[in-house]
């Protein structure tokens, strides 16, 4: 958008440079020419009162001389062969040294006004004048080409930098406006993209023209609503499991009068892993609702260690792994590994990633969950989850929302709660 102003700003300026300079310099081109003959034009009437009193050769010679045109050599007067009062004659001679052709003067002769011809090296203005006898005498003024070009190129130059500057000054002028109005839009596309992140505590200035400030105040409100709204999801999500408590007590008291014996302890210990689910989900929810509040003090985001999830959930399916002959094998969680997301989402994905490998491959097939992490160099952490089972044959297929196996309690949603956790701290997921 500013280099489009900027452009835009650029080509009118320009238009009206040339409308206005073009013009001009075709005027001051016509200017000079004007001065230049109206000076040979003076220069040849200071000739004219001498014509019009003698023919006499020598006092021609005088005239001519005394004009500044004719000291420099530009003046040529071609006199016709007249009869004297006296009775006498004299023959047509010329004065000065003539460079208009033969078919040029009988032409101004013929004419009787003021005319120019070409000549090499400028015009020559030709102004008959009536002497005795009814003749007509020509005064030949030479205006060379520097005199009617003369301060031309300099206006033209003058000219040239004058529009130059124009074009600069709009352009800056442009490009100043362009960016108070480019910034509050790049504020505001900045603040989409952040708020699409995950950072919910980002707000925009409500500053630039009426329409921006107007999308800015916009902006904020709903990223106000978005809070209040996921704030809200995860109180109800707390509400919900804490309701759950009521039957889990209920499932507890009943577990405890079984007895003993595997069966009965088997009972007891699902109720109670079962009743610490329920704590967690309650516990989890309770802190993301003070994290959204963080957030919108401009606190900072979730974090966990990826290793202590992935020791706390492989202990919750070891159980079921050791019912169903599986060997069952973690590495790489001794030492921290934290990453940019919530220890809910985290444990999440691994559990949607571990709860595959029971689903779809057969009872006795080994599994593994490795942490690999970059060291100081690096601050990626990888989660890697294997199997010993046949594999997925499309990948692709199985990254995509929806796109189960068809199986009993196959949703398709598991992959892509693995991938929405990964894409939110920049990372990815490969099959």
């Amino acid at each position: 958008m500013r280099w489009a102003l900027v452009k835009v700003c650029l080509a009118v300026t320009a238009m009206v440079v040339v409308a206005f300079a073009v013009p001009l310099a075709l005027v001051v081109k016509e200017t000079a020419r004007d001065r230049a003959f109206s000076s040979a034009e003076r220069q040849a009437s200071a000739i004219g009162p001498a014509l019009a009193i003698t023919t006499d050769r020598q006092r021609l010679q005088r005239a001519v001389a005394s004009a500044q045109a004719g000291a420099d050599g530009r003046i040529a007067v071609h006199v016709p062969a007249v009869t004297r009062e006296d009775g006498g004659a004299h023959p047509a001679f010329r004065v000065g040294e003539p460079r208009a052709s033969r078919e040029a003067l009988r032409a101004a002769q013929r004419q009787g006004r003021a005319s120019r011809a070409g000549v090499p090296g400028g015009y020559a203005l030709l102004q008959p004048t009536a002497v005795t006898g009814g003749k007509v005498a020509v005064v030949e003024v030479f205006v060379p080409d520097d005199a009617v070009t003369n301060g031309v190129a300099t206006s033209w130059v003058l000219l040239a930098g004058v529009g130059l500057a124009l074009i600069v000054v709009s352009v800056a002028v442009a490009d100043r406006l362009g960016t108070r109005l480019v910034r509050p839009a790049e504020q505001l596309a900045g603040a989409a993209h952040e708020l699409g992140e995950g950072r919910l505590g980002v707000r925009v200035p409500e500053q630039g023209p009426k329409e921006l400030r107007s999308a800015a105040t916009a902006f904020n409100s709903m990223a106000d609503q978005v809070m209040r709204l996921l704030a809200n999801e995860r109180e109800l999500a707390a509400d919900l499991s804490h309701r759950l408590r009521t039957p889990l007590t209920v499932l507890r008291l009943n577990a405890a009068s079984l007895g003993e014996g595997d069966a009965a302890e088997q009972t007891r210990a699902a109720v109670g892993q079962l009743e610490r689910e329920v704590d967690d989900v309650i516990r989890t929810a309770r802190e993301q609702r003070a994290q959204l509040t963080r957030a919108g003090d401009g606190g900072e985001a979730a974090a966990c260690d990826a290793a202590e999830v992935v020791r706390e959930r492989m202990a919750f399916w070891s159980a079921l792994a050791e019912d169903e002959g599986r060997e069952a094998r973690a590495a790489g969680v001794d030492g921290p590994a934290r990453v940019p997301v919530a220890r809910a989402e985290l444990a999440a994905a691994v559990d949607a990633m571990l709860g595959n490998v029971f689903r779809h491959t057969a009872q006795g097939t080994a599994f593994a969950v490795d942490v690999h992490h970059g060291g100081a160099a690096s601050n990626g952490v990888i989660v890697l989850v294997s199997d010993a089972g046949p594999g997925i044959a499309d990948p692709e297929a199985a990254l995509r929302r929806g796109h189960g196996d068809g199986g009993p309690g196959s949703t398709g949603l598991g992959l892509d709660i693995v991938r929405r956790v990964a894409e939110s701290t920049g990372g990815d997921v490969r099959v």
